[in-house]
């Protein structure tokens, strides 16, 4: 017998489905470092469009998409925004400290300038 889905209900892995080189390479990335680093602190779900991030609609969406199928992310839909939630419980189970320490060297190393993405500093100017 075979069910439907509703078509709006989106794909997210299982706990014992997320996978740690999946998390990893969707940590690698400034901007999705960026997201959850948000996201972790809010004590709320925010919408897709709440990040405001220097890239193309599509591109917002592949990130938002790498983020929910890795497992650090869930996403479901609100009218018609998708809400975002850090799957924090889930990470911290899995692999206990990762997501503390990844959080913690985004601080320590990104008080990042408005226009900025992260990523290494800009190079102090010149000097003649």
């Amino acid at each position: 017998m075979r069910t439907t889905t509703n078509p709006r209900d989106l794909t997210h892995p299982s706990r014992e489905d997320i996978r740690l080189e999946g998390v990893l390479h969707a940590l690698s990335d400034p901007l999705r470092l960026r997201v959850v680093h948000t996201l972790a602190g809010s004590p709320e779900q925010l919408s897709c469009s709440h990040f405001d991030l220097p890239v193309t609609k599509s591109t917002s969406t592949h990130h938002f998409r790498v983020l929910r199928e890795s497992g650090v992310i869930h996403q479901a839909y609100r009218g018609t925004s998708k809400m975002n939630d850090l799957r924090r419980d889930d990470l911290d189970d899995l692999f206990p400290g990762l997501l503390d320490s990844v959080l913690v060297a985004v601080s320590r190393h990104s008080p990042t300038p408005p226009g900025r993405t992260g990523g290494a500093p800009p190079a102090p100017p010149a000097v003649y």
